[in-house]
C-alpha cells in the first residue's frame, strides 16, 4: 500500500487503485500514524492531535472506535495495538512524506557534493510528490505540518540553487519573484533572486531587490541583512565574475556564504535570516547572552551529557530543581557546547509575564523600527514568530518559575510556529507543555560520613575548588576531610550553598564554618556582588521559592518540616491537614523531592520552612499531630511484628524510623509524658528486633528523668517497658538499677501484660522469672492454654529456660521443642530463633557441640533474615562457642571478631562482652596470657551485670580470669 499525506490523505493498494478509508477523523488518524510509520504513537499524543484542547467525553473509547474503523479499511494487521499506543505497519518509504524527506536529503547532499544536475533531478522528483497542504486532514497537527512545509521550502531553495549552478538564471526569475513575495523575510531566496537577475543582465534590479529586502527586515524586525544576503550584494556591486553561470557547478555562488548549503547539510543555508544570525555580520555561530564563566565547571559531566543528548532529540528540554542546585550553570554550559546559534534569555529580572516576549526580543537584539513610524505596531510574540520562523536556534529561557504561565505560553507558540527552534528552559517546576522533556537537576552527590576519599564525590570537589580560590593553600587532607564532609552533607550538596560556605574561608577557619552551620542562614550571606540578589545569600535563595507558593502550599511546606525522614502522601495528609494534591504541587515546584515514595525536603529548605512554622504559631499542634500519627502507626504495627507478616512490618517501620525517633524525642522534650511513654513502650519490640539499642535507651533514660518518681496512672506496663528499654544499653547507674529492682513490685506475679505482649519476654530477661513460679502447677497449664498463640509459644520457651536452670534437661528440651513447633506454625521468625537458641544452649551444656553449632547456624540465618543485628551478634558468639570446641579455632575467631564489630556498631554491650570473653578464651587456649587478660578484663567491664540474663556470662568471665590466676572480687 501507498500512503499519501502531502495533501489530502489518500491510500492506494499495490495495483494503484484508491482505498476508501472513511470520514475525516479516520483520515486524520491515518495521517498521524503514517507520519510515524513503523513506530508506536502514544495514545495520549494521538488524542491531542486528533481532538486538540477540547477532547470529547470518553475520549479513550472514541479513539478506539476510530482505530477499529481504520482497521476495517486497511486490514487488522496494518494497525497494531501496543500497551502504550498504536503502530501503522508500513515501510516508511511507502509514505510520500518519508520519500520526500529522503529525496530532499539526497538532493541536498548531491548539491553540496558539486553535482547540481543530479541534485536538481532528485529535488524535482521529491517536490512532485506534493499535492497540497501537508497533513490537510489533521488540523491539530500544526507543528508537524509546519515542519514539513519548512522542509518543502528548503527543498525548493536547494532545487533553485542547483538550477542556478546549471545556468538557468532567466527561467528562475519569475519563480523567485513569487517566492520572495510569499516569504519576504527569507534571505536565501532573495539572494538567489539577485543572482538570477544579475545572471540575466539585470544588475540594477538585483540591487533593487537587495534594497527592498533590507527595508523589509528593518521595518518588520529591526535587523540588518545577514551574511549570505550581504555577500551577494557585495558581489553584485563588484560585478564579481563568480556570479556568472556555471554549468559544471564550479565555484560560482556554490561557495559557502553565497547561497550553497555547507557540505553534508541539506538545506543548511535555509536559515531564514542568514546563517550568521540576526544583525550580526561575519560567519560562524552566534552566541547571544552566553557569558564566559569565571569559575570551573565541577561535578556535572553526566548531567551535561544527558542534556546534550536530550537536546539532540527533543525540541523542549526543561531543567527543574530546587534553588541553588545549579540549573542555570548547567544550561549555560550545555548551550556553550551546542553547535549553531544560541541565545540565553535571563528572565529573573522580569517581573511581569507580559514582558517575557520583550525580554526575548532584547536578548536576540531585535530592536524597534528605525523608520516607517507610521506603520502599525507589531505584537512582540508575532515579531518573535516572524524572526524565528526559519532560524535554527537554541533558545535558553533561564529562571522561568515566577513567570511559568507566560514562559510556557511563549515557548508553546514559538515551538509550534518555528520548526527549526529548540528551547532549553530552567525552572523550579516544569512548563507543562506536551512534548516537554523534563530533566531533574539534583544536588551534587555528597560523600558518606566515613568516605576514605571525599574528592571522589562532586560536592567535596566543588568545595575544594572554590575554597582554593579564596585561600590558595587550601587542600582536602586527612586532617580536614571530616569537616569538609560535614559541610557538604549539612548543605545537602547544593552547589550555591557550598560555594557560599567556601567563600566564608576568607574570614573563618574551616572548623568555624563547620561549627556555624546550625545557623546556616546567618553564616552564608556573602555571595558574589554581581550575582542576582536572590543568589547572594542562602536565605534569599529559599525565600524566592517560598514567595512563589500559594497559601495552601506555604501551609503544607511549613507543616511538613515536622517530618524528619520524609513523608508518604497519607502521612502528610493526616499530620498536616491538607490534601495530597498540595504535596504533589510542592514536588512539582522542587520544594520537596521524591525518594522511594517518600516526599522529603532538603535540610536547607526544611530549616527555612521550620522558621515559618514557628512564626505561624503552629509548631506545638503540628508536632503533636505528628507524634499522634506515629503512636497510631506503632500501635497498629506492634502485634504484626510477632506474626508471619513481621518482615513486611519491620521494613515499613524501618522507612519510618527517623520520624518515629523524632516523634518520641519531641514527646519527651515538649509533649505530654503519657504520649511519650506509650510511644516508647510500643516501639520497644521493633527497636529490640532491629538492634536499635543505643538511641532507644538514651530516649528512655531522658523520659525517666522527666517522670522522676512518678508512674502515670493506668500506664504501669508502659513504665516498666520504658525502664527495660533504658536498661538494655547495659549502662546501668545506681538510679536506673533502683528503678529496675522496683519493677516486680509494679506488676503482680505471673502477670501477663494485656497491652504489651513483648513485655512478657523482656521482663524476665532482665529481672528473672517471677517468684513462686511453679512449672508443674495445673493452674499454670490452664493459664498457658488460655493465652494468645504467640504468648503461649513464648511461655513454653520460658519454661524451657527455667527447667534448664533447674537441671531438668529432658523436660527443658520438650518445652523448647513445643515452643519451636508453635512459633513455626505462626511463621514467627524471632520466636523460632529464640527457641532454637534454647535448644542449642541445651545441646552445648550436654557436650553435643555439633548439634549446638547446627542450631546456631539456623538461628543465625533467621536473625539475618530479620535484620536483628544484636541477635546476629549473639548467634555468631553461640556458633563460635561450639566450633571452638570442635577443633576449629580459626572459624571461632572469625565469628567472635564479626560479633564484636556488629555489637560496637549497634551499641550492644552484652554481646560485645560475650564476643570479647570468647576471644579471651581463645587467646588463653593458645597460651597468649597477656591478650587473654586484656580481653577478659574488657569483657568484665562491658558486661551488664544488672541483667538477670547476663549472670552466666558474668560467671564465665570470672572463670576465665580465675584460670589466669587473678582473684575476682565482688563488684
Amino acid at each position: 500500500m501507498r500512503f499519501d499525506i502531502l495533501g489530502p490523505t489518500e491510500v492506494r493498494d499495490d495495483g494503484g487503485a484508491p482505498v476508501a478509508i472513511g470520514g475525516p477523523r479516520v483520515r486524520a488518524l491515518l495521517a498521524l500514524l503514517a507520519l510515524e510509520s513503523g513506530r508506536i504513537v502514544d495514545a495520549e499524543r494521538l488524542v491531542d492531535l486528533l481532538y486538540g484542547t477540547r477532547p470529547p467525553g470518553g475520549v479513550a473509547n472514541a479513539l478506539q472506535s476510530q482505530v477499529s474503523r481504520l482497521r476495517r479499511a486497511l486490514g487488522r494487521d496494518r494497525v497494531e495495538f501496543h500497551p502504550s499506543g498504536y503502530r501503522l505497519v508500513a515501510d516508511p518509504l511507502d509514505v510520500d512524506a518519508h520519500r520526500f524527506e529522503r529525496l530532499a536529503a539526497e538532493g541536498g547532499q548531491a548539491l553540496a557534493g558539486g553535482d547540481p544536475r543530479r541534485a536538481a533531478a532528485l529535488l524535482r522528483e521529491g517536490l512532485e510528490l506534493w499535492r497540497g497542504a501537508p497533513l490537510a486532514d489533521a488540523p491539530h497537527a500544526e507543528a508537524a505540518a509546519a515542519r514539513l512545509a519548512e522542509l518543502r521550502l528548503a527543498a525548493i531553495e536547494d532545487r533553485v540553487q542547483a538550477e542556478l549552478e546549471l545556468g538557468r538564471h532567466r527561467e528562475l526569475v519569475a519563480e523567485l519573484t513569487q517566492l520572495t513575495a510569499a516569504h519576504p523575510l527569507r534571505e536565501r531566496p532573495r539572494a538567489q533572486l539577485m543572482r538570477a537577475l544579475y545572471g540575466s543582465g539585470r544588475q540594477a534590479e538585483a540591487l533593487a531587490a537587495y534594497d527592498e529586502g533590507r527595508r523589509i527586515l528593518d521595518e518588520e524586525l529591526g535587523v540588518e541583512p545577514g551574511t549570505e544576503l550581504a555577500a551577494v550584494h557585495l558581489a553584485v556591486l563588484r560585478a564579481d565574475p563568480s556570479l556568472g553561470a556555471s554549468a559544471q557547478g564550479g565555484p560560482g555562488l556554490g561557495t559557502p556564504g553565497l547561497g550553497t548549503p555547507s557540505a553534508g547539510t541539506p538545506g543548511a543555508g535555509a536559515t531564514g535570516l542568514g546563517t550568521s544570525g540576526l544583525g550580526v555580520p561575519g560567519g560562524g555561530a552566534v552566541r547571544q547572552g552566553v557569558r564566559a564563566q569565571l569559575t570551573s565547571f565541577v561535578g556535572r559531566a553526566e548531567e551535561l551529557r544527558q542534556v546534550r543528548a536530550e537536546l539532540a532529540g527533543a525540541r523542549l528540554v526543561t531543567l527543574i530543581g530546587p534553588g541553588g542546585a545549579g540549573k542555570t550553570r548547567l544550561a549555560v554550559e550545555a548551550a556553550g557546547r551546542i553547535e549553531g546559534d544560541v541565545c540565553v534569555v535571563q528572565l529573573a529580572p522580569v517581573a511581569d509575564g507580559a514582558e517575557v516576549p520583550l525580554a526575548v526580543l532584547a536578548a536576540l537584539e531585535i530592536r524597534d523600527r528605525t523608520h516607517a513610524r507610521d506603520l502599525p505596531a507589531v505584537e512582540p510574540t508575532a515579531r518573535l514568530v516572524t524572526a524565528l520562523a526559519d532560524r535554527e536556534l537554541l533558545l535558553v529561557l533561564d529562571n522561568c518559575e515566577h513567570l511559568i504561565e507566560a514562559a510556557a505560553a511563549l515557548a508553546d507558540t514559538l515551538l509550534a510556529a518555528c520548526p527549526a527552534l529548540r528551547v532549553l528552559a530552567t525552572s523550579r517546576e516544569a512548563l507543562g507543555i506536551t512534548g516537554e522533556c523534563i530533566l531533574p537537576v539534583a544536588p551534587l552527590r555528597v560523600p558518606p560520613p566515613d568516605a576514605a576519599d571525599p574528592l571522589a564525590y562532586p560536592a567535596a570537589r566543588l568545595f575544594a575548588d572554590r575554597a582554593a580560590a579564596v585561600r590558595q593553600a587550601f587542600e582536602v587532607d586527612a586532617e580536614n576531610a571530616a569537616q569538609v564532609i560535614q559541610i557538604c552533607r549539612a548543605l545537602d550538596g547544593l552547589p550555591l550553598a557550598i560555594e557560599l560556605a567556601a567563600a566564608r574561608l576568607r574570614a573563618l577557619s574551616l572548623s568555624e564554618v563547620a561549627a556555624r552551620l546550625d545557623d546556616r542562614f546567618r553564616l552564608l550571606t556573602r555571595g558574589s556582588r554581581t550575582a542576582l540578589p536572590r543568589h547572594q545569600t542562602l536565605r534569599a535563595v529559599v525565600a524566592w521559592s517560598w514567595d512563589l507558593l500559594d497559601d495552601g502550599e506555604q501551609t503544607l511546606a511549613r507543616r511538613l518540616t515536622v517530618f524528619a525522614g520524609g513523608a508518604t502522601p497519607r502521612a502528610a495528609e493526616r499530620v498536616c491537614g491538607l490534601p495530597e494534591d498540595v504535596l504533589f504541587s510542592l514536588a512539582e515546584k522542587s520544594l520537596v523531592e521524591v525518594v522511594d515514595g517518600r516526599y522529603r525536603m532538603l535540610r536547607t529548605i526544611r530549616a527555612f520552612c521550620a522558621e515559618q512554622l514557628a512564626a505561624a504559631g503552629e509548631a506545638e499542634s503540628i508536632h503533636h499531630a505528628h507524634a499522634a500519627y506515629y503512636l497510631d502507626l506503632v500501635n497498629t504495627a506492634d502485634p504484626h511484628l510477632r506474626t508471619a507478616e513481621q518482615l513486611d512490618w519491620l521494613t515499613r517501620l524501618d522507612k519510618e524510623s527517623d520520624d518515629l525517633t523524632a516523634a518520641v524525642r519531641w514527646a519527651i522534650e515538649s509533649g505530654p509524658s503519657e504520649l511519650a511513654l506509650r510511644l516508647v513502650a510500643l516501639s520497644a519490640c521493633y527497636w529490640w528486633m532491629r538492634g536499635h539499642r543505643a538511641v532507644s535507651a538514651h530516649l528512655a533514660t531522658d523520659l525517666l528523668a522527666r517522670l522522676g518518681d512518678r508512674v502515670p496512672a493506668e500506664l504501669n506496663e508502659e513504665y516498666v517497658m520504658c525502664v527495660l528499654v533504658a536498661v538494655w544499653s547495659g549502662d546501668v547507674g545506681e538510679e536506673l538499677a533502683a528503678r529496675l529492682n522496683r519493677l516486680r513490685g509494679l506488676l503482680p506475679d505471673q502477670y501477663m501484660p494485656p497491652r504489651l505482649e513483648f513485655l512478657s519476654i523482656l521482663l524476665p530477661m532482665f529481672t528473672g522469672p517471677p517468684s513462686g513460679y511453679d512449672l508443674m502447677s495445673e493452674d499454670s497449664d490452664a493459664i498457658i492454654e488460655q493465652l494468645p498463640p504467640w504468648s503461649r509459644a513464648l511461655t513454653h520457651c520460658g519454661s524451657g529456660f527455667i527447667l534448664q536452670i533447674a537441671g531438668r534437661p529432658e523436660e527443658a528440651r520438650a518445652a523448647f521443642e513445643r515452643s519451636l513447633a508453635a512459633f513455626r506454625r505462626l511463621g514467627e521468625r524471632w520466636g523460632t530463633m529464640l527457641a532454637l537458641s534454647g535448644l542449642g544452649d541445651l545441646a552445648f551444656d550436654q557436650g553435643d557441640y555439633a548439634s549446638s553449632s547446627a542450631m546456631a547456624d539456623e538461628a543465625l540465618k533467621l536473625s539475618r533474615e530479620l535484620g536483628a543485628m544484636a541477635d546476629v551478634a549473639e548467634n555468631l558468639c553461640r556458633r563460635a562457642d561450639a566450633v571452638a570446641r570442635t577443633g576449629d579455632p580459626a572459624g571461632a575467631l572469625e565469628d567472635y571478631r564479626l560479633a564484636a564489630r556488629l555489637s560496637r556498631r549497634i551499641g550492644s554491650r552484652d554481646t560485645l562482652a560475650r564476643a570479647h570473653c570468647g576471644l579471651g578464651e581463645l587467646a588463653l587456649a593458645q597460651g597468649d596470657v597477656g591478650a587473654a587478660r586484656r580481653l577478659l578484663e574488657q569483657a568484665r567491664a562491658e558486661c551488664p551485670d544488672q541483667w538477670y540474663s547476663a549472670g552466666d556470662l558474668t560467671d564465665r568471665i570470672a572463670a576465665g580470669l580465675t584460670r589466669l590466676g587473678e582473684p575476682v572480687s565482688e563488684r
